[in-house]
């Protein structure tokens, strides 16, 4: 994730704003949606929460004239459907299909928390399991950032150390990075490979001994070119095959064994 997204860390400087103190974790609390109630339970005791039991603290909903662009996003990795609020949020939720997110839990809790002016509240937008690990996400554009905003993702981030989780503010993406994901996204699903395409591109890589080879070379080296091309994009996904995420995706993109 670190080396896909521009990450927002301006919110360091608002800590000192939050109030904290030796019983912060007793004072603050978190609002889960657990079946069909509201479960409330203090930071301190968020470790008995029954994350991927729970549902998003709202639903999405869709009408006229709305601002945003909210939906649902299917994710080969988590398996369902997730929902999102705006088509930056999409983005983010194909980035942690592509890193294999096993599980994605949409606005996942309310954080009631207190800072210097009184209280407040904030609902993170995503929580995911990402390698076994927690890592708790919010998504808003760098532009769009606003004081008050920030203040909600330093007490989000305070919330996440104290869980012993990861905590990013997705602001953009690296240069091509959204481009390449995007266009490996296509061939994400399951599919049979009735003409065993994978095992005649990662036989020809092999056979480069370490050396890369270029998109169109590997391709040619297929039976069939033109399938073998739609098969290289499906290994990059997987991973099994990789290339620079970081530059377009072209013919003479270098693509080598993962």
């Amino acid at each position: 994730m670190d080396h896909l997204v521009t990450a927002y860390d301006g919110d360091a400087g608002l800590r000192d704003r939050l109030r904290l103190g030796d019983d912060w974790p007793r004072r603050w609390s978190s609002t889960w949606q657990v079946g069909a109630d509201e479960v409330c339970w203090p930071v301190r005791d968020m470790a008995h929460v029954p994350v991927m039991s729970s549902r998003p603290m709202r639903g999405f909903t869709w009408r006229a004239k709305q601002r945003h662009r909210p939906g649902l996003e299917a994710m080969a990795s988590a398996g369902g459907k997730h929902g999102f609020e705006s088509l930056k949020e999409v983005s983010l939720l194909v980035a942690l299909d592509f890193l294999k997110a096993s599980e994605v839990l949409s606005q996942p809790f309310r954080l009631d928390f207190e800072h210097a002016g009184g209280r407040a509240w904030h609902i993170p937008d995503f929580l995911a399991v990402i390698g076994g690990g927690m890592w708790l996400l919010d998504v808003r554009p760098m532009e769009l950032i606003k004081e008050e905003d920030a203040l909600k993702f330093a007490a989000a981030r305070e919330v996440a150390a104290a869980c012993g989780w990861r905590y990013s503010v997705v602001a953009g993406w690296r240069p091509h990075v959204w481009s390449v994901l995007d266009h490996l996204s296509s061939r994400r699903r399951p599919a049979r490979d009735l003409l065993g395409m994978r095992e005649q591109l990662l036989t020809a890589i092999s056979g480069q001994k370490g050396q890369a080879m270029t998109f169109s070379d590997l391709a040619e080296a297929t039976s069939v070119p033109s399938v073998g091309r739609a098969n290289i994009v499906r290994l990059l996904w997987h991973r099994e095959l990789g290339v620079d995420l970081g530059s377009p995706l072209r013919h003479s993109s270098l693509i080598w064994a993962v």
